[in-house]
């Protein structure tokens, strides 16, 4: 007896290579590392400056710490990274046909590398600001 939850057999299933759990696993210590990242974030900005709020000048001047750098880049990558993989989860839970994934992880794909591009263009902005 089939399921008629499923498209694809069991014996397709089990022969194709597919990657969902391993994505799955990847989008959990994504999460893991947003909230420590975002912690870090918190503190830094709004608990332990004065007034709670860092000025313009006061941002340009922790944004010029390699390692706030290196952070600020990583926590890029790792939002677009989790963002985007939860959209692949969402229009997995669809069920869409494989031709139809394609295109969608395409399509994320470039959505990521934009967002990524953006994002690390804006932190070496800061850094060169930082820097003048």
């Amino acid at each position: 007896m089939q399921s008629s939850m499923s498209r694809r057999s069991l014996e397709e299933m089990a022969t194709r290579r597919d990657r969902s759990g391993s994505l799955w696993l990847v989008q959990a210590f994504s999460g893991l590392l947003l909230v420590l990242i975002l912690g870090a974030h918190m503190i830094a900005h709004h608990f332990i400056v004065e007034g709670g709020l860092r000025d313009y000048q006061q941002v340009l001047d922790y944004v010029a710490n390699p390692f706030v750098f290196i952070i600020e880049i990583v926590f890029v990558i790792t939002a677009t990274a989790h963002a985007l993989l939860g959209a692949r989860a969402i229009v997995l839970d669809l069920r869409p046909s494989a031709a139809t994934m394609r295109v969608v992880n395409w399509v994320l794909v470039a959505v990521g590398a934009v967002a990524i591009g953006y994002g690390l263009w804006l932190a070496v902005a800061l850094q060169r600001a930082a820097g003048a």
